[in-house]
């Protein structure tokens, strides 16, 4: 791979992708030195984690390799979409409009909640009894 990439981090839930985007490449994908389509379980995944490389036109024309720890497959799955999206608007400013206009650059902010004390988890209760 060429010397010159574009970095950058994305999060979902606690999950968190760490993008290397390399401008000169044939669309070649790996995460955690894994193949994508080895790494996630479905086609789905791949297609959703792609979304911005498709929606621009550079699938084809770029490598990219992630880091991608924490949380689950599909809270990593988001975290490398939103990763992507920041790389590529660090590798072209005028992407930003195409790529803000289908929301990849929004943060999910949605966390679990806590178990509250009183309670058996986030919201459910005891049971309660009259008598």
């Amino acid at each position: 791979m060429s010397e010159k990439y574009y970095q950058a981090i994305g999060r979902r839930k606690t999950a968190i992708a760490q993008v290397r985007l390399y401008p000169v490449g044939s669309g070649k994908v790996t995460i955690n030195n894994k193949d994508m389509k080895e790494y996630f379980d479905t086609e789905q995944m791949c297609q959703v984690a792609l979304l911005p490389l498709k929606e621009v036109g550079k699938l084809d024309t770029v490598d990219i390799t992630v880091r991608a720890v924490g949380g689950g497959k599909v809270g990593q799955v988001d975290a490398v979409k939103m990763a992507i999206a920041r790389a590529l608007v660090k590798y072209d400013e005028s992407l930003k409009t195409v790529i803000k206009t289908q929301g990849f650059l929004t943060r999910d902010a949605r966390k679990k909640e806590r178990k509250k004390f009183g309670h058996r988890g986030a919201r459910r209760s005891t049971q309660w009894r009259k008598r």
